[in-house]
């Protein structure tokens, strides 16, 4: 679904992500992980195009034929099926609910004007509340609503950059249902940044290790044993 191929990026005269060669699979769920500042958030913000890069390619196969993502403008990667919910959700808060939702739908390929009735079969408090303010919803709805409006672009692959961080545990145990949910009946390619392990394991396919920068190891999630945990995960 998305390949990287030796990716770098620089702050400045910083260098924050060295050669990195990644792939993610299609259909699966890859877990991006590592210690707080090792360039998990900046590698999303390099797929998204919000982060320039001094070089590399990103080979995505969506719907069309393969396209590198490095070379395109920001703007017209969600129009590719790039869906992105971004770390601290940045939902607007004085537009309502459906005034968020509904921003995704000029990406759409299909032209659709109706936000889609799944995302109100997945998240039943959003059609209650459609109505409020994005900045009246507690921290778990608007993580619900941060996800439903990047399914309204209808993705093929869904980046979730810490969709649990500061949410009640009930809400993050329905997050990661919603996520397998996505991939069993949308065939969606997700990408999840994650610093919680129990809940990478129960709901990524794969890890992907970083550490300053720089990719330390990939695999099956059941690969991923307490040496590598102790070593790149435990602060």
């Amino acid at each position: 679904m998305l390949e990287l191929s030796g990716l770098n990026q620089y702050y400045g005269q910083s260098h924050t992500l060295w050669d990195l060669d990644i792939a993610f699979p299609a259909g699966q769920c890859s877990c991006v992980m590592g210690r707080n500042g090792v360039g998990k958030t900046t590698l999303m913000q390099c797929i998204m195009g919000l982060l320039p890069l001094r070089g590399g390619t990103m080979t995505y196969r969506g719907k069309d034929a393969p396209v590198d993502l490095a070379r395109l403008p920001a703007e017209r990667r969600a129009g590719l099926g790039v869906g992105y919910v971004p770390q601290g959700r940045q939902i607007f808060p004085l537009l309502t609910v459906e005034e968020n939702l509904r921003i995704g739908l000029g990406a759409r390929g299909d032209r659709g004007r109706q936000v889609p009735e799944f995302i109100f079969e997945l998240f039943p408090v959003l059609k209650q509340m459609l109505g409020r303010r994005g900045g009246d919803l507690s921290g778990g709805q608007q993580q619900q609503l941060a996800i439903g409006r990047a399914l309204v672009i209808d993705p093929k692959l869904l980046i979730l950059d810490e969709p649990t961080e500061g949410i009640q545990p009930n809400i993050v145990h329905e997050i990661g249902d919603i996520i397998r949910t996505l991939m069993e009946r949308l065939g969606l390619t997700v990408i999840l940044v994650e610093q919680k392990l129990p809940f990478a394991r129960r709901v990524a396919d794969r890890f992907v290790l970083l550490d300053r920068g720089r990719l330390m190891a990939e695999g099956p999630m059941g690969e991923l044993g307490d040496d590598l945990v102790r070593q790149y995960l435990t602060v």
